[in-house]
Parts: C-alpha cells; structure tokens; sequence
C-alpha cells in the first residue's frame, strides 16, 4: 500500500479538528488520535483493496524507432484493462535525462474492459541507442487514499541519430550537379569531365585540344568531343573517432560537424551516379559500410555512425589507412575527416600520404575554431591578453603550416569554419569531379 496526498491531508485535518478540542495528550485526546489513525489505515486498506490489481493491466509503450537530435517526438502509453472495475491509473516511465521528455509522469482513467492512451513529447539531448526497459503502474482505490504499485518491464529500443543540418544544401547541388551535367549549361568550362558524350560542330567556346581531326576529315568542317564527369566512381569518407574529435566547437562536438559532412558529402556524391562508403575508426575499426549508390545510403551512413562515442586515446592512423587501403582497393576519392592536431598529422598521417596519393585522391576535412581566430584578432590591453593573442597566433600559424605541407604533397584539404565543412566539401568534391581530376 502506498498512501496518496489525498490520505495525507484526510490525516492531517482530522489530526488538527481532535487537537483544536481541550484534552489530555496523555488521556483521551491521544486515544481519541489513535483511534482515528487506526479507522484511516483500516479504510485505506480497504481502499487499496478495491483498487484494480495493476499486476493485471496491460501497458505498452509506442514510439518511433528512430529519432533526430533536437527535435520532437511523440511518446504514447497505452495501458489495458481487462477487469470490469474502472482504474485511476499512474504511470511513471523510467527514461534517461538526455531523452528530456516533457511528462514523464502522466495520470488517466480507464474504462472496464477499455483502454486509454497517454501521450507526450521527447527532444533527445544525446545521440545513440537507448534501451527503455521499466515503468512504474501505480493504480489507486475509488476513495482515492491509497494506492497499489508495481514496476513492469515494456522494453522498446530508441535510436537517436545525429541531425543532417546540410540537407536543403545537399539537395540544391544535386539539382544544380544535374542541370549541368543535362546539357542547360552553355560551356563545359577547362576539363569537362573525362568520359565521352557526343560529337557536335565546334564553337568558338570549345578548346582546342578537344577537336576530333578525324571526324572533321570525314564530314568537312570541324568536330569537337565533349565529354561528362564520369560516373559510378568511388568516394571512401574516413572518419576519425579519436579524442582530438571530442572537443566542442561553437558548441558542438568536433565529430557531429563531421557526422553532417559525412551525410552530405553522401547524398551529393550518391546523387550524382558515385558510390560512396565509410570506415569510422580510432583505435580500431568502428564503422564500415561498403561504397554504394543505392537510394538510402545516406540513411545507410547515418545508421552505421549515430551510435559512435569519441574514444579519449590517439588514433590510429597508420592501421585505419592500411585498413582502408586493403578493404577497397579501386582509386578512390579519399575523405579524411579529423583535426589538424600536428602531432597526429606530422607522425601519423603525413608519412601514410604518399602511399596513399600514388593510387587514390585525397581530400582532408577539418574545422577551425572561431574562438582561437577571434582571440587572435582581439587587442591585448592586459598580460593576460597579450598571452592569450599569442597563442592563439601560434596555433593559427602552425596550422597553416601542416596546410601548406599537406598540400604540397598532393592532398586538398579544406579548413572550414563550423557550418561550412559540410558545404565546402562537396564544392570541392564537385569541382574535382567536373575537372575529370577523379
């Protein structure tokens, strides 16, 4: 039996009505208060025996199996009553912090031999897996004094994934991808691509280099090749999941603005005819999804990354390359997403490049943190300030440098405020792709 607020406060007012009468605490009066604590309990236990059994109602939890970060979803429990009493019903389900659901406590009554539905919303926090297994049922009597209880396991899984902020602009390049490559655009520009299209009569727009002179022999005047970007190519995304990952920049988690970067560098290579995969690693291998083209690989993608945690030790690079290199052996574009941490880059990653470069293109993704460039620009008006612009100046300078050395070894890398990876990448991606440099 648990008591209600209700018994309470029946307890208390009949407590203060005996004690307003003049008695002996040690006489009358404290019989008298006995007395009728004795008579609550006695009709609280008959209450909590009328109650409905919540050992013999049926609940269930329904939601959807995938949610996004920071946004709403709704949240339903359905309870059944199978007895021929009506139940005054409270429900409490037992869900993480970082669900954030807005009732986590809801009160209903069911009908005899009904049902009724309690609804409410959840904005998940935290991106993963979550296993939601126990509720609390507590059914209270007609007189409502007291209460019967029980904890009943409804196990449902929710998988919260990270939100694909670049959507809309992942969309937009792939109508633009499309228009261009349909023939709406007047001139190809330098390279063009690198598979042929069609014959058609030059113009003085076309290159030299891209007359066909035998064609031109036979029909009499001159003929130029044009040529698309080739598709079906391959893009391998190589997502770093080590602790220079961890860190917040402009509130968010160095491997979510990856996460986004990763979707749409997906849904824009994907849209136009290349086949993308994706090795997430740090110590060891995380992720792994072969390069496809099908129609959900961004959901693919999505589904094989939500649950990553950035490990707090080094990454291993020189094992996450061989890997990768072993795993998918046809040229690639390679997509390195991580942070320009200069011993990681120096030790690690620049002594694989090469290797690498000699087979596969490579493209380097990271973001720089508005706060050290800001700190850099500030005036130093203290000692403190003055150190502070210093530092930040050095971190920018080093930076630059791995930069310029990455890209003096063949490797376009692409340093990006946070909001603009995602973006930038594809541009990249895309400008490699129509120059034929894939």
């Amino acid at each position: 039996m648990i008591p209600t607020r209700r018994f309470a406060l029946v307890a208390l007012v009949v407590s203060a009505i005996l004690l307003a009468f003049p008695g002996d605490l040690n006489g009358s009066l404290l019989l008298a208060l006995l007395g009728v604590n004795a008579i609550l309990l006695l009709i609280g236990f008959a209450d909590s025996r009328l109650a409905v059994d919540p050992r013999g109602l049926t609940v269930r939890r329904h939601h959807v199996p995938v949610a996004t970060l920071e946004t709403s979803v709704g949240v339903n429990w359905e309870i059944l009553n199978p007895t021929n009493k009506s139940a005054r019903v409270r429900i409490a389900d037992s869900l993480v912090d970082s669900l954030r659901v807005a009732h986590p406590e809801v009160s209903l009554r069911v009908p005899p031999l009904g049902r009724a539905v309690a609804t409410s919303e959840l904005w998940p926090s935290r991106r993963g897996r979550f296993a939601l297994t126990d509720m609390v049922v507590r059914s209270t009597g007609p007189l409502g004094l007291m209460s019967r209880q029980k904890r009943v396991e409804v196990a449902s899984v929710l998988r919260v994934h990270p939100p694909f902020r670049s959507k809309a602009e992942a969309e937009l390049r792939v109508r633009q991808a499309r228009r261009n490559d349909g023939g709406l655009r007047l001139s190809r520009g330098k390279g063009g691509g690198t598979e042929f299209e069609q014959l058609r009569e030059y113009s003085p727009d076309d290159e030299f280099r891209r007359i066909d002179w035998a064609a031109s022999a036979r029909l009499g005047h001159t003929i130029v090749r044009t040529y698309r970007p080739e598709i079906n190519q391959n893009v391998v995304i190589m997502l770093d999941n080590g602790r220079v990952m961890a860190p917040q920049v402009a509130g968010v988690p160095r491997v979510e603005l990856a996460m986004d970067a990763v979707m749409m560098l997906t849904a824009v290579a994907t849209g136009v005819g290349d086949k993308v995969g994706m090795v997430a690693f740090d110590t060891e291998e995380r992720a792994i999804l072969a390069p496809s083209h099908h129609a959900n690989q961004v959901g693919r993608v999505t589904e094989a990354m939500f649950a990553l945690e950035p490990v707090l030790s080094e990454s291993d690079y020189h094992a996450g390359f061989q890997f990768t290199l072993s795993r998918f052996r046809r040229r690639s574009l390679m997509v390195l997403l991580t942070e320009l941490a200069p011993g990681a880059i120096e030790e690690s990653i620049m002594p694989s490049l090469s290797l690498i470069l000699r087979r596969h293109v490579v493209m380097l993704g990271t973001v720089r943190d508005p706060q050290i460039v800001q700190w850099a620009s500030e005036p130093a008006d203290s000692p403190e300030g003055l150190y502070r612009r210093s530092a930040a100046l050095q971190v920018i300078a080093d930076r630059e440098r791995l930069i310029a050395k990455l890209r003096g070894m063949g490797a376009t890398v692409i340093d990006a405020p946070p909001g603009k990876l995602s973006s930038q990448l594809a541009d990249a991606y895309l400008a490699m792709k129509s120059s034929g440099a894939l």
